[in-house]
């Protein structure tokens, strides 16, 4: 069989290489506008000249002053690269994941990866304190993530089955079952701090400092680095698993390594930006509309898109109700629910 013939193309022939440049100047200039945008707001060149002049690339005198040199340099810099890393990281986890389940719905919350990683928040936040300091918390859901797919396997090893709709069926339930015990570790904490880990269940960026960005980064690049590697099995898992097999793949093992490092990236995100739904759902679509099926285009574009889309609603958060930072986490399910609601309409002949 040959596989590329078999994977799916885009009717929208946009070449490659002008969708990467194109993607890539529209990521730095929302970037731009994300740092200059907030409670006070700064001039787009000036926002360019600190970056510059921070970067040792100019030898400009510094005509700002040092408040707007820290904010923009150590408060929304930060929180716009974390942006772009969870986005990203979301979205290609989200591509991935709907290749080895051979489901369109299939994303971090449908396996219960995210379930996890909040209830390890819940625990830090309501129950233990900041045992480990300003890592506690991000320490806690990133384990919380990894406790949500050791469930998962469990389950599915419990029934004698590793088939793609086996493991779809035990991460819904073991998703229902963490945020059950999520809800419950709420009701037994200090209700006055409730609202602390309600609102990152709720999902922001107001975790972002320089020194913890090191973590969601690296796992991002290894990560994605390993999925695009094997962006050609991707493919094949498309087709089944008889028709993976007869290419030589060992399907239960890699669909197995495939969850594992799907978990690693949305703890990894989740563990600094709580909760956030429907990216790694709906980007994943909006690129095959793009490039079609084949997964060596899939998953940059996705990592490009799932930047840009949660920029923008980063962007959205903080410029709606100023001064006041909206849950991220809202404003993605909004606009994640009506851009699949027009997706499934476009695709109401497609069978699921």
């Amino acid at each position: 069989m040959k596989l590329e013939s078999s994977v799916k193309t885009s009717h929208y022939a946009i070449p490659m290489p002008w969708l990467i440049l194109l993607l890539t100047s529209l990521l730095i200039f929302l970037m731009g506008l994300a740092i200059s945008l907030g409670s006070v707001s700064i001039a787009q060149s000036t926002v360019w000249h600190i970056l510059a002049h921070k970067l040792s690339l100019t030898d400009m005198t510094s005509y700002w002053s040092m408040g707007r040199e820290n904010i923009v340099w150590q408060v929304r810099l930060p929180r716009t690269l974390l942006a772009g890393m969870v986005g990203a990281a979301l979205a290609v986890v989200g591509a991935a994941l709907q290749s080895v389940t051979r489901n369109p719905l299939a994303d971090p919350h449908l396996l219960g990866f995210s379930s996890g990683a909040a209830l390890g928040a819940i625990i830090a936040l309501l129950h233990t304190g900041m045992i480990l300091g300003v890592m506690t918390v991000p320490i806690f859901a990133f384990g919380g993530a990894l406790f949500g797919i050791f469930l998962v396997l469990s389950v599915a090893n419990f029934s004698a089955s590793y088939s793609a709709g086996r493991l779809i069926l035990s991460g819904v339930a073991v998703a229902f079952m963490l945020t059950a015990l999520g809800n419950m570790f709420i009701f037994l904490g200090d209700h006055r701090a409730a609202h602390t880990a309600i609102f990152w269940m709720l999902g922001g960026l107001g975790l972002a400092q320089w020194g913890q960005l090191w973590f969601p980064l690296i796992a991002l690049l290894l990560g994605s680095s390993y999925l695009i590697h094997k962006a050609r099995y991707l493919n094949a898992m498309m087709l089944g698993d008889e028709s993976a097999s007869t290419l030589g793949i060992p399907v239960r093992r890699f669909r197995l390594t495939v969850i594992i490092v799907c978990a690693l990236l949305t703890g990894a995100a989740v563990a600094f930006a709580g909760v956030i739904g429907f990216v790694g759902l709906m980007v994943p679509h909006i690129v095959r509309l793009l490039v079609g099926g084949d997964y060596r285009k899939l998953l940059p574009l996705c990592a490009l898109i799932g930047a840009i889309f949660l920029v923008m609603a980063d962007i959205a958060s903080r410029t709606i109700m100023p001064p006041e930072n909206m849950p991220i986490g809202t404003l993605t399910g909004l606009a994640g629910g009506i851009a699949f609601v027009l997706l499934m309409r476009q695709k109401r002949h497609v069978a699921l």
